[in-house]
């Protein structure tokens, strides 16, 4: 009897995602906190200063991205969903890892960006297009790096379809933006820009 109402807790615990059991919640919201924080800054800019050429973009990714991201926290808690628990346990901490990936090259972007980088797409006859650092190899490594974000959530949910479901949501709304984005940047700045393009692939090296 005693063992069964030990063992009890340890039941419940296994019923939710790592996410929502401690010691783990701990772990994971403060690197959730971390990781997010700095783009909540970024989007209430954006949406002080949108300009007509975003075409909603900053819209499609805040409020598509953001439903999307609900449905993947509801969904992690169906036990049909949901990983073993030896996966679940590797999933968390892969899925931290991609989470602390994402953010360290969305940060790598933002400096080497630096007065270029907004939340929504802008562009200037007299915009500096950037060949460094994550830039040398691809045109968006900050769409890399969200779409890293995301990913890594859903992993740490211990949820299958909830990190297939972040993965296509944040590839879906990314890809909206970077046919807004290039669009205004070669209306703007043209043939350098074009090349830029040529040189490149937009997300993943030497794949797309």
């Amino acid at each position: 009897m005693l063992q069964h109402v030990a063992c009890q807790p340890a039941v419940r615990n296994a019923m939710k995602p790592l996410p929502f059991v401690w010691p783990y919640a701990l772990v994971f919201w403060l690197v959730l906190v971390w990781a997010f924080l700095p783009e909540f800054g970024i989007v209430r800019r954006a949406q002080r200063e949108q300009t007509a050429s975003d075409a909603r973009s900053l819209q499609v990714i805040t409020q598509g991205g953001g439903f999307v991201f609900l449905l993947a926290f509801f969904l992690a808690w169906w036990p049909a969903l949901r990983m073993g628990p030896g996966a679940a346990t590797v999933a968390f901490y892969a899925g931290l890892a991609i989470i602390v990936a994402g953010s360290l090259l969305r940060r790598h972007c933002w400096r080497m960006l630096g007065s270029s980088f907004t939340g929504d797409v802008r562009a200037r006859a007299d915009q500096q297009i950037v060949t460094a650092g994550a830039y040398r190899w691809l045109r968006h490594p900050s769409y890399t790096a969200g779409i890293l974000l995301n990913l890594g959530v859903g992993l740490a949910l211990g949820s299958w379809i909830s990190a297939a479901l972040l993965l296509a949501g944040s590839f879906g709304v990314y890809w909206y933006r970077m046919n807004v984005e290039e669009r205004a940047l070669l209306a703007t700045i043209g043939e350098p820009y074009r090349q830029f393009m040529r040189e490149r692939k937009r997300i993943v090296p030497f794949v797309y």
